[in-house]
């Protein structure tokens, strides 16, 4: 069955959320929600979420799935505030104790903060099968860019994280704590062997010129177009190349504040005795 999909774009993060959903059974996934951030004055609002919620409402759907495709470094995740709106199951992939680990050393968490994946409500394994609905889905790991990166299939679509971009922009870095290149690579491979018809979706776009923001592509169109990765790019030459370019590249404004909400699947740390959450920035660390 072809899965039913709507987009959001969010122009502060340049981030794009999905609803997939199956018509004929009411039911859908929710794909790398966006709970507002300004970082100025750290409050969080809640617009982006709500536009899903309106639409999931209008179309009277039952949510089962809230999906990450990895601990986003570049905007904070709704996650647990559209579960507390409209239930369903928090997921990413397995290998997020990793990244928890990762980052519990880097943000000095106290022992309360178990790098377990118990944050989520399921951690799922590479190529494992899963139901929206009359939907059949799988999950795919994609490490490289994160080492608990996961994609996710539906029908003839998959909805790629920050693995691959718009052909014109390329892939994703991989110098995050954990990352690799060589591992992007191959995952990259992964995806560009479906069949040239499948339609990829893309978790962000930084559009170059004057191009309209995008997050729809094909396989054939990555294997034939891809600034980093088309077809005839070598595994050695695209290591080179995005190692190289990775230096040279600035943190993400939300990388701070992000991961600590992320690999609590969305949550804020616990309130302080006044009553307050507070978040941690080391200094000269990163």
């Amino acid at each position: 069955m072809k899965p039913q999909i709507h987009a959001t774009f969010d122009p502060a993060t340049w981030t794009v959320s999905y609803v997939v959903f199956d018509e004929a059974g009411g039911s859908c996934a929710i794909i790398d929600p966006v709970l507002d951030y300004d970082p100025k004055a750290s409050r969080t609002r809640t617009h982006s979420a709500n536009r899903l919620i309106e639409f999931i409402r209008n179309q009277r759907l039952t949510v089962q799935w809230i999906l990450e495709t990895h601990a986003h470094a570049d905007h904070l995740s709704a996650a647990d505030y559209l579960k507390a709106q409209l239930g369903g199951k928090t997921a990413i992939g397995s290998n997020i104790p990793v990244v928890q680990q990762t980052f519990k050393k880097i943000f000095n968490l106290g022992d309360d903060f178990t790098p377990d994946g118990r944050h989520f409500d399921h951690l799922f394994a590479d190529n494992e099968v899963f139901q929206v609905g009359n939907l059949t889905a799988k999950a795919i790991s994609v490490s490289g860019h994160t080492p608990a990166d996961m994609a996710y299939q539906f029908g003839d679509a998959i909805f790629v994280g920050d693995t691959l971009f718009m052909p014109d922009v390329g892939t994703a870095r991989a110098d995050f704590p954990g990352g690799d290149a060589r591992h992007l690579f191959h995952a990259i491979q992964k995806i560009l062997a479906f069949p040239p018809e499948t339609r990829l979706l893309m978790c962000h776009d930084y559009p170059p010129g004057n191009r309209s923001p995008a997050w729809e592509s094909t396989v054939a169109d990555q294997r034939a177009h891809n600034i980093h990765v088309h077809d005839g790019i070598s595994e050695e030459a695209f290591v080179a190349m995005r190692n190289k370019r990775d230096a040279t590249l600035e943190m993400p404004n939300l990388l701070l504040p992000s991961i600590q909400i992320n690999i609590r699947a969305g949550r804020m740390p616990e309130a302080e005795s006044n009553g307050v959450a507070y978040l941690k920035i080391p200094v000269n660390l990163i």
